[in-house]
């Protein structure tokens, strides 16, 4: 089986997290997408509490049959480096083969990430571009040149939408109606986050 891992605080999901992973499933022939929601990254204050950041991405995902969850990183203590949660992966589902979704700019900070060299070992890298395609390529060719092969572009749209732009906007009163599903503004609104 193809399982494509979609990593991230989630501060929350919002809709171009939902369509890059939709997008990467199509273009790789993934069976699968499992959304891991950060628990205590190494790299940033989350700021929410990580139950609230797990039951909005599930409830996100809740419609399409090709989309999980799995809570190994909230449920975890430590810093919640990618490794670890490879290591878990690659033992939970030794037949599968894992591809790991990320942005531009976290392949471009690849080098200060812990053990980049076994998390290429244990999964594809696909990248999707934040700054334009050519900048993400730039980028692919510099880390293939470091790091290997295994790195591949995702033929996906640069989306402007940001967790941070979306709390900023709930906390000034503004809409963020077709930026996150409905279903997460319904949640954010019944447990007051983000200033709601």
């Amino acid at each position: 089986m193809k399982t494509g891992i979609m990593g991230g605080t989630f501060n929350p999901l919002h809709n171009a997290h939902l369509l890059i992973a939709e997008m990467a499933m199509e273009e790789y022939g993934l069976d699968r997408v499992i959304f891991i929601t950060g628990g205590n990254p190494p790299h940033k204050e989350a700021g929410m509490p990580s139950r609230h950041r797990y039951q909005m991405t599930h409830i996100a995902i809740n419609g399409n049959d090709a989309f999980e969850d799995d809570a190994f990183e909230i449920n975890r203590k430590e810093k919640s480096y990618s490794v670890n949660t490879l290591r878990y992966l690659t033992e939970k589902y030794p037949a599968d083969e894992l591809f790991f979704i990320i942005g531009e700019d976290s392949l471009s900070d690849l080098t200060k990430w812990y053990k980049p060299e076994e998390i290429l070992s244990m999964c594809t890298l696909l990248v999707f571009p934040r700054k334009s395609k050519e900048t993400m390529r730039e980028a692919i060719s510099k880390m293939r040149g470091m790091f290997g092969q295994n790195i591949f572009p995702i033929n996906a749209p640069i989306i402007e939408i940001s967790s941070t732009d979306i709390r900023n906007r709930l906390k000034a009163g503004k809409t963020v109606r077709y930026m996150i599903p409905d279903c997460v503004l319904e949640y954010i609104k019944e447990h007051k986050l983000y200033g709601e």
